[in-house]
């Protein structure tokens, strides 16, 4: 698998490239992640729609591991994304895309990184706060200790002051 990729001459000829790369390759991912074992696997498809409108269909399939944010342990998080990126060579193009294309704004080269694609569509799709499926969420009432209960309210004698005038 090539590190660059031609995306226009990748459209023209209407082909596609597959690959695996390893979690410890995804520099910027690392930093959400539990550890870097593991491995993603991907499909990026170049082709133009009815409308001439190039795209890339990436696909990507795998499993990142992650910290629970309730029990504190790792968890595999399952990913698998399917995602049609309009190519565009401007950014005043991305108007023109049809719904359901995501802009991809190409560099002026046309050359593009299999693995910056897929990294940033992970960092996309990981949650904000991840929780383990099926793990409980946490509900605790934690009532005021009977000291306090018992204790005078300190706006009370304010309250009191205020009935006398």
């Amino acid at each position: 698998m090539p590190d660059l990729l031609d995306a226009w001459r990748l459209v023209a000829s209407r082909r596609g490239v597959e690959g695996r790369l390893p979690l410890s390759a995804l520099t910027r991912l690392q930093g959400v992640l539990l550890d870097t074992q593991g491995f993603v696997e991907y499909s990026l498809d170049f082709d133009s729609d009815e409308l001439q409108v190039p795209y890339v269909e990436l696909k990507i399939d795998t499993e990142l591991p992650l910290l629970c944010q309730r029990t504190l342990e790792r968890f595999l998080f399952p990913v698998q994304i399917l995602q049609r990126l309009g190519l565009i060579r401007e950014e005043a193009d991305e108007a023109a895309l049809p719904p359901g294309y995501e802009p991809l704004l190409m560099p002026e080269d046309g050359m593009l990184r299999a693995s910056e694609l897929v990294e940033d569509e992970l960092i996309l799709a990981v949650p904000v706060v991840p929780m383990s499926p099926g793990s409980e969420a946490v509900q605790a009432d934690w009532p005021a200790p009977q000291a306090e209960q018992d204790s005078v309210n300190p706006f009370a004698a304010l309250a009191s002051l205020k009935k006398n005038n």
